[in-house]
Order: C-alpha cells, then sequence, then structure tokens
C-alpha cells in the first residue's frame, strides 16, 4: 500500500545518507515493523505485570543460586 507521509527535511538527508534515495521505502518498512514489535513486546510485559506471586518461588532463598543452576542445566549454554 502507498501512503504519503511527510517529514522533516534534515530526518530525510539522514535518512539517505543511511538508506540510499533508492532504499527509502525499504528502510522506513523495517523500522515501522521493529518498532511495531517492540511495542507489541512491551504490551505482552505490562499485560504480565503482577502475574507472578511474590513469594514461594524457587528462587527466594537464593536467587543466584537458582539462576546458576538453571545456566548450568541449559544444554544451549556453553560455560
Amino acid at each position: 500500500m502507498r501512503l504519503h507521509i511527510k517529514l522533516d527535511d534534515e530526518l530525510v538527508e539522514e535518512l539517505d545518507r543511511r538508506a540510499g534515495t533508492r532504499q527509502r521505502s525499504a528502510y522506513i518498512e523495517a523500522a515501522v515493523r521493529q518498532t511495531l514489535d517492540d511495542e507489541r513486546r512491551w504490551d505482552d510485559v505490562e499485560s504480565a505485570l503482577g502475574s507472578l506471586a511474590d513469594s514461594g518461588h524457587a528462587w527466594d532463598d537464593d536467587p543466584a543460586t537458582w539462576v546458576r543452576a538453571q545456566r548450568e542445566a541449559d544444554s544451549r549454554r556453553t560455560g
């Protein structure tokens, strides 16, 4: 879909330096896609706030030991 947008001249100059005049649309599309993905992730984080109880977790007594054990148990991690 084509859109008509207005951008500040300085912004367009920097856009052209970074993306080139022939790649404006692709650059803007990637930036908008990334921003929307970020916004969706923040929506997910905010909707999850408060969903865990304040206590009663395996990590309550010693969080560092619990984290270390989780890392060591993950075969995808090295070292």
